[in-house]
């Protein structure tokens, strides 16, 4: 049994059934620099209070996966330096050794439902690296996303990523992937990554009746929202494609592998653009925290 740490908010709303979402921690302690990473953190639990929901930041902390993190606890994740990177696979060694472990979406999504929660929210999952049909370097996140019934609003998969072969995993698996508003995939920084999605959601309504018609299913897995970013803050595919194959060709040149590669070209992105992708990361955060607290209070309806 997972040794869970429930914050008294988060389970008093969990045991009267009102509506809940989890948070990933890898975003404040491996994905935006400091002292902006608390900000956004606190930024996402509180568009989640504004829209009548619970927020339940997830992490490992001192051998205890702790469900509803407080703000000294945001504050540790944001400033340490000595937080491990937690998916399912890493889990048991941060407990065992009484580590710290900030959940990656794969993570969150295993820690969650321990805890209850049918729903969550991120930036951008993860997905197939590019050049994954060689390397498999593959994110856990999509098998999570397999066998995990809990659904995750997000700006689609990390635009990094191999968006088509990303799509086709997911498929394979059997997960959902759902458009909110949109016939097509987001790009995380950008609207659309011009892929097709055979899902249309228009309300939050309609995604609580697909996450209820879909976990009702024999074994069923989780379900993938897909939330493009705010227009305001959206930027144009072509521009962001001319910025990542500057950050792997970096990448490259620095024989940067595995779990270092995500957190290295979102930094070197950030650069390249002159902040541009920060800005809208921290916006479509926020935009999906909102959209996740909506769909929650449509659940427990």
């Amino acid at each position: 049994m997972l040794p869970l740490a429930v914050s008294a908010t988060v389970q008093r709303a969990l045991t009267d059934q009102m509506p809940v979402v989890a948070l990933e921690s890898t975003v404040i302690a491996h994905g935006l620099p400091s002292p902006r990473n608390v900000e956004v953190a606190l930024a996402c639990e509180a568009a989640i209070h504004a829209r009548g929901a619970t927020p339940a930041t997830i992490a490992v902390l001192d051998g205890r996966i702790v469900v509803g993190c407080d703000r000294d606890q945001i504050e540790h994740l944001g400033r340490s330096d000595n937080i491990a990177k937690v998916s399912r696979r890493d889990i048991g060694a941060v407990i065992a050794n009484g580590g710290d472990g900030a959940t990656t979406v794969a993570g969150t999504l295993l820690c969650a439902h321990a805890a209850g929660i049918r729903i969550m929210a991120t930036g951008g999952i993860g997905g197939v690296h590019r050049g994954g049909e060689t390397s498999l370097d593959i994110s856990a996140d999509l098998q999570e996303l397999a066998r995990t019934p809990v659904a995750v609003v997000c700006a689609g998969a990390k635009s990094i990523l191999d968006l088509p072969r990303t799509l086709e995993v997911l498929e394979t698996n059997g997960v959902p992937v759902a458009g909110y508003e949109t016939s097509v995939f987001p790009a995380f920084y950008s609207r659309t990554s011009g892929l097709s999605l055979d899902i249309h959601l228009n309300t939050a309504a309609e995604a609580a009746s697909l996450v209820q018609a879909h976990s009702a299913l024999p074994g069923a897995g989780g379900i993938v929202i897909a939330n493009p970013p705010p227009g305001n803050a959206a930027l144009p595919l072509d521009k962001v494609e001319t910025w990542i194959e500057r950050a792997l060709a970096e990448a490259r040149k620095s024989e940067i592998h595995g779990k270092d590669v995500t957190p290295h070209l979102l930094s070197a992105l950030a650069r390249l653009s002159d902040g541009a992708t920060l800005e809208t990361n921290v916006a479509l955060l926020v935009h999906n925290a909102g959209l996740a607290a909506d769909i929650a209070v449509a659940l427990a309806a």
